[in-house]
């Protein structure tokens, strides 16, 4: 136990714990490391006694850089992060992340594990409680490295079920939506991911209000977790989450069959997001000058009438 630091009280323990190993390694005081830093010694004192403020992910970025830990602090801050939320929300990631099934209906926004970074920047962006744009960016880091599980060869087998409401509601603007609705499309291709929308015109069903997830677990059991703009509740007494289920059963037989799915979502794409691809005025100034140039190679010189020759550069 360093410095009467126990590092299995808390992530955020372990995490200064090996601050401080990597601090006496590289032969550093503190008030050395808070120079390369840019923090007073002080801050690299709460840091190792895991008091006052967590670090930040930039903090994170900094020892590492200034220790030489080859990403170690970075990939331990995810975990320092999450100390911050409630215990329920944290242990609903704990058990997300050992899921091999995730089933999730979406009321307002595409679920997190499908977000590009754009679109999760603009949605977590209207928190009325954000802090700060470092705030923002760690909340950003954080979604987009909870996605990596999706890559590795035991991920989990993942149904989404979307309202119709996700794919018109224009977050983030044109062009974020668009680049969002591809990454949909992106993501139904791959073989252990099925997308569906639940349209309009189907009416009222007993999740609107908020999302639902589903997760089974390696064991076979099942938790579920709902979530509104303001709560979320996590579900692991059996005889409710079977009654979750079904609400979720009920949706996925309601909602259009896949490929009718990708159809919605590709004329939303080109309907409601179809100048999100349109050049800046900026860019169509560049591109309207490079064509001038191009067509002045074929005038006339001199004076004297000359056929002009194509250009042969592709």
């Amino acid at each position: 136990m360093a410095n009467g630091i126990d590092p299995s009280t808390s992530m955020a323990a372990l995490f200064g714990s090996r601050v401080r190993r990597l601090r006496l390694a590289a032969g550093l005081t503190q008030a050395e490391l808070g120079r390369r830093t840019h923090v007073v010694s002080t801050r690299i004192t709460q840091i190792e006694r895991a008091s006052g403020a967590k670090p930040t992910l930039h903090m994170a970025r900094a020892l590492d850089v200034a220790l030489n830990a080859d990403d170690l602090l970075v990939e331990l801050w995810p975990y320092v992060y999450r100390e911050a939320f409630p215990n329920w929300s944290r242990l609903f990631m704990e058990y997300s992340e050992r899921a091999v099934s995730i089933r999730q209906y979406a009321a307002h926004v595409v679920p997190g594990l499908l977000q590009t970074e754009d679109y999760a920047r603009a949605v977590l962006s209207l928190d009325a409680l954000l802090d700060s744009e470092e705030q923002l960016e760690e909340r950003v880091a954080a979604r987009m490295g909870r996605q990596e599980r999706l890559s590795t060869p035991d991920r989990p087998e993942l149904w989404v079920v979307l309202d119709e409401a996700v794919l018109r509601r224009p977050i983030g603007g044109p062009a974020v939506m668009r680049e969002q609705l591809e990454r949909l499309l992106d993501a139904a291709a791959e073989r252990r991911t099925t997308v569906q929308v639940l349209p309009f015109d189907q009416g009222g069903h007993e999740a609107m209000g908020g999302s639902l997830t589903i997760l089974t677990l390696p064991d076979g059991s099942e938790v579920a977790y709902t979530e509104g703009s303001d709560y979320g509740q996590l579900i692991e007494e059996p005889a409710n989450v079977s009654r979750y289920t079904v609400i979720y059963d009920r949706l996925r037989a309601v909602a259009l069959p896949p490929l009718m799915s990708l159809d919605m979502i590709r004329s939303a794409m080109e309907g409601n997001y179809r100048g999100a691809n349109v050049p800046s005025p900026s860019e169509q100034r560049r591109l309207a000058q490079k064509q001038l140039q191009q067509s002045g190679r074929g005038r006339l010189r001199g004076g004297r009438g000359r056929t002009p020759r194509p250009d042969p550069r592709p």
